[in-house]
Parts: structure tokens; sequence; C-alpha cells
């Protein structure tokens, strides 16, 4: 039998430096930043892993054994392993590096988040991943299943109008009060901004045109979670909320750059962009002059608290999607469930 002719490789010719420059130039301009943060904090994590687990750097493509020992490392509770477990040593290391916080099994989602980052770098590199063999696919699927759990709310309680009210009432006079006023407002009212979106809005994307005759401000997010450069729709704000952001961009005197700045002790505006910890920071602050706990709520509460004020007004869910910019309907319907549940006839079935 004439044996089988050899894979020859593609002849053309491999890619210059200059074109592999500018090829990581597009995956970086092409990639969100926030996404780009998390593929380097999972990469620094995994480089870690590797390094204590095997002292050994990363391969490229990395190896389906070192793949396997990364799900079953992060597939079970170490905390009842033995000292000499070579996962709880690893895990120990880790932890004394501050990349990891626990002995406990981490989330299924965290697991997936990271795979998925390592599983970008190869497609960056055009390389074949460790986690398509169908014994790594297996493990992954028995990882998540044995380690289910409820998914944890990004906020403990939605801020509702109720709450926001209580929350806008602790802001006074000063500048500062005037940002936050208008914070709390544009995040809640134009559907339940993420704090990366309101601290990445610069004066140039707020159109005041129609605000003197309608009494509108209309908003262009440069991206989202769930949409990519150019085809974010145009948000709008109105009555309250347009008055307190141009009351904002009057007060700190916002021409152009960053819309939202820190402000001094001395109540200055400053040049820089809030970070998105600030917004938390923020929303800590003012759930404490409130009276309320400090941990009532997150900056996520502001974009739960609108889809469940939405719901509870009887807002239909598609009208409320197109300003919140969920892509997925079942996601946004969460939030509707949970407040038709209760007034669901069933419930009275027993009187």
């Amino acid at each position: 039998m004439k044996p089988p002719t050899p894979y020859l490789p593609d002849a053309s010719p491999a890619l210059s430096q200059a074109d592999q420059d500018a090829l990581t130039d597009l995956y970086i301009r092409g990639t969100p930043a926030n996404t780009l943060h998390a593929y380097e904090r999972d990469l620094l994590y995994i480089t870690a892993w590797k390094s204590a687990r095997f002292v050994e750097a990363l391969n490229w493509p990395e190896c389906e054994a070192t793949a396997l020992a990364f799900i079953l490392d992060h597939a079970r509770d170490l905390n009842n392993a033995l000292e000499t477990d070579v996962a709880r040593e690893t895990a120990e290391a880790l932890i004394a590096q501050g990349l990891r916080k626990s002995l406990a099994c981490p989330a299924p989602s965290t697991l997936d988040r990271r795979i998925a980052s390592w599983l970008a770098f190869h497609r960056m590199k055009n390389l074949a991943s460790p986690f398509g063999s169908p014994q790594v696919k297996q493990a992954r699927a028995k990882a998540r299943r044995a380690a289910a759990r409820p998914p944890a709310p990004k906020s403990q309680h939605p801020i509702t109008r109720d709450v926001l009210e209580q929350l806008l009432a602790t802001c006074r006079g000063s500048r500062r009060d005037c940002r936050d006023r208008a914070i709390l407002m544009l995040g809640w009212a134009s559907g339940g901004r993420r704090r990366s979106e309101i601290t990445g809005l610069m004066r140039e994307d707020v159109s005041l045109k129609e605000f003197d005759k309608k009494g509108v401000i209309w908003i262009s997010l440069l991206e989202t979670k769930t949409t990519i450069k150019g085809e974010t729709p145009r948000l709008v704000l109105k009555g309250r909320a347009a008055q307190a952001l141009m009351h904002w961009i009057e007060v700190g005197k916002i021409g152009d750059g960053p819309l939202f700045r820190p402000i001094s002790k001395a109540d200055r505006v400053l040049k820089r962009r809030l970070s998105p910890d600030a917004i938390y920071q923020i929303v800590k602050h003012r759930l404490k002059l409130a009276g309320l706990p400090e941990n009532f709520a997150s900056p996520h509460g502001l974009r739960s608290g609108f889809l469940t004020q939405a719901a509870l007004d009887g807002a239909p869910i598609q009208a409320a999607m197109r300003l919140s910019l969920h892509r997925s309907m079942a996601q946004a319907q969460k939030y509707y469930d949970d407040v038709d549940i209760a007034d669901n006839p069933a419930t009275d079935l027993l009187g």
C-alpha cells in the first residue's frame, strides 16, 4: 500500500515582524478596554499558576495535560486537601502573591472566564487550543456541573426609584454634590449604565442642541459591553436627569474632555477623568449619607434598579431594553420575572 502523502504546510511567506506588530495593534484596537484588562489579569494568574504548579513558563500552544491540570486544580475545595497536595500548595502560593483569595473552589464563571482568556491568546497567535480535546471538554463540563451554584447578584439590592430619591436627597449644593447628582441620574435614567460607560463619557458625547426647546439631551456612547464602536445607538435623557446633567456641565465648566471628573477638597474640578472605582465610592458614600448600609447596593444597582422599576411601572420590556442595551431578552427578563411573580394569581391559590 502506498503510504499517505505527508502534509505540507502552506508555502506562503510568513508575516514580517511589522505585520505581526500591526496584527497585535489591530487586536488591541478592536477589543474593548475592559476585556483587554480582564485578559491581562487572567494571563497574569495563569502564568503564575503554571510557574507554581510545574515550575515552567507557559507554552504556546499549551499541552492538553496542563489544561486538564488547570481545570482539576480549580474544580474542588482545597480546604480539606492534604497540605502536601500539589493543587493546595499551588493555591497557597497564589494566595501569597495576592492572586487568589482562598482555598475554596472558585466559581464556575471565574474558571470559564480564565479559560476564555487563555483561548483568546491562542487565537491571537493562530494556535490550536488545548481545550478542544474531548477529554478536556468533558472535564470542563463536569467541573461546571459539580461546582454549580446560584449566580451571585452584582448588587445586593436594586436601586429602585425610591432608593434613588434617598441618594439624591443627600446631594446639596457643592460642585461635588452637583456632579454626584448628575452621575446618579444619568446612570439610572439612561437605562442603567455601567461604571466604565459613565466614566468613559466625554463632553463631546453629549448633545445639548435640543435642551432649550425640548428639555432633551442626547448621549452617544462609544461602545458598551454588548455593542461595538460605531454601532451603539444614541441614548436620551429627559426631565430631571437632563436638568441635573446640564447643571453639572455649567457648574463644572465642562467645555470639552472628560464629562465626569474628580473634585479636590477645595471643591475644584480637576481635568482628568473619574475612574470606574470612583463610581463605586460615590454610591457607597451616598448610601451612607442616606442612612443605608454601605453594602446595601453597588453601582450595578443603578442598572438592575432601572429594569426593576420599569417592570414595576408596567413598561414593556422591549422599551426598557432599548435604553439598557441588553442583548439578551432572557437576561433582562429576570428583573421582570422577579416583579411579576409576586402578582401572579397562582401565588394566591391557597388563599
